[in-house]
């Protein structure tokens, strides 16, 4: 698995496969081309790819930039404007954004599509951000491995994993790829799921799904929650919170997170207005 890949000085012209095709795999993909080894990945479905410098131009640059901060927007307030955007609309605002993204970048999207890659900017358009609060998963911030997957650089081949053998990858298809190495970049697990490793099933029962927004968009089912379920607020678990996100959320929930654990120690009273429903479990 990847996350236990040791790195790719071992495999330098070596043949590598790659199961997956988000984060970890383009990285892991990347870096074992940098060390002259032979490199397949496996893309079982299709993944959203936004450049990084269009996404920070676009995406973000009225928020995190030189321009913004020339512009007065500081840190804190950037936080607080992107927390203020009620998530049930958000998505409105991002699909112009990454329509524009698509337009500056069509050559890009045209080269990865021609190389065989599968795209996709998410059910609605709205592309990363929204998976990302949806789900968590399928994108690819590109930081060149994308480029190499245009180029062919990077080889890629399609289909679910059938069977290993001792020196192959065989896909359903038949397929088989030659491997010295074989990476599952396949994703990690939940926050529920670690839950129920570290104290038991019962307590992650209790407590239900994290992360989501209820969208019933993939891998994203509803129904509609209103805010990330289970996150940065009382659980079902009495003393149980849960904590996580990107730089940006950590910063500022985790303030209210704290704010609420400060007043439960100092005695204040704080009721809560509605733990989270369990709908799913993990």
């Amino acid at each position: 698995h990847s996350s236990h890949h040791p790195g790719p000085d071992a495999y330098a012209r070596k043949k590598a496969v790659v199961i997956g095709a988000n984060n970890s795999a383009h990285d892991i993909c990347a870096a074992l081309w940098e060390v002259g080894a032979d490199v397949t990945m496996v893309q079982r479905s299709s993944t959203h790819i936004v450049k990084s410098d269009s996404l920070m131009d676009l995406g973000l640059g009225d928020l995190y930039s030189e321009r913004a901060l020339a512009a007065g927007m500081t840190t804190a307030k950037a936080d607080l404007t992107f927390a203020s955007l009620p998530y049930r609309i958000m998505h409105e605002f991002q699909i112009p954004v990454y329509n524009a993204i698509r337009e500056r970048d069509a050559d890009f999207y045209a080269r990865l599509e021609k190389a065989g890659f599968m795209l996709d900017f998410g059910d609605d358009g709205s592309g990363l951000f929204m998976k990302y609060l949806r789900r968590g998963s399928g994108y690819y911030i590109d930081v060149g491995a994308a480029e190499l997957v245009a180029d062919g650089e990077i080889k890629l081949a399609h289909g679910g994993v059938r069977e290993l053998t001792e020196n192959s990858v065989i896909l359903e298809d038949g397929t088989e790829l030659e491997a010295d190495l074989v990476v599952y970049a396949t994703g990690y697990g939940s926050m529920n799921g670690w839950a129920a490793d570290l104290i038991g099933q019962d307590v992650a029962d209790k407590v239900g799904k994290c992360w989501g927004l209820g969208s019933d968009t993939t891998k994203d089912p509803g129904p509609w929650e209103g805010e990330q379920r289970n996150m940065w607020k009382p659980t079902r678990q009495e003393g149980l919170w849960f904590h996580g996100g990107n730089l940006h959320q950590s910063r500022h929930y985790s303030l209210y997170l704290a704010l609420q654990l400060k007043a439960r120690h100092e005695g204040i009273p704080t009721p809560v207005y509605g733990l989270q429903e369990v709908h799913h479990l993990s």
